[in-house]
């Protein structure tokens, strides 16, 4: 599934064909997180957080919260008033994005192909 969603050429798809915008940090030359994220996917005014990891020695760094922060900007730069995003309902993320402020408000199960479901809670975060 890494290989089908994040190679290179997945990733310049997301970019090309899907309008994704991408934030990329990096230390000592190598990238340490990024986060993918398109303005108006679905709902008008609205943009989707698609991406959002950090390598693992530094999560509780800040770096996911600076990203997202990041993120914020570029969405109410983009004229848009709600971030939202999926996450497995088992993902530890939910309380990161809990304590950022997004709240669940559905549930959602995709197929995605390939055999892979995602069992999801989609959670969003007014804007001010």
């Amino acid at each position: 599934m890494l290989e089908w969603l994040y190679s290179t050429a997945a990733l310049e798809q997301a970019m090309n064909a899907k309008g994704q915008l991408f934030l990329v940090a990096e230390q000592d030359g190598g990238t340490i997180g990024f986060a993918g994220f398109t303005p108006n996917k679905k709902v008008e005014g609205t943009t989707h957080l698609d991406k959002l990891y950090v390598l693992p020695s530094l999560k509780g760094s800040g770096l996911g919260k600076a990203l997202l922060d990041n993120v914020i900007i570029e969405t109410k730069r983009a004229g848009n008033s709600v971030l939202e995003l999926n996450v497995n309902k088992r993902n530890k993320a939910i309380g990161f994005y809990e304590h950022m402020g997004f709240r669940i408000v559905r549930e959602e199960v995709i197929d995605i192909g390939k055999g892979y479901v995602m069992d999801d809670f989609v959670m969003a975060r007014v804007l001010p």
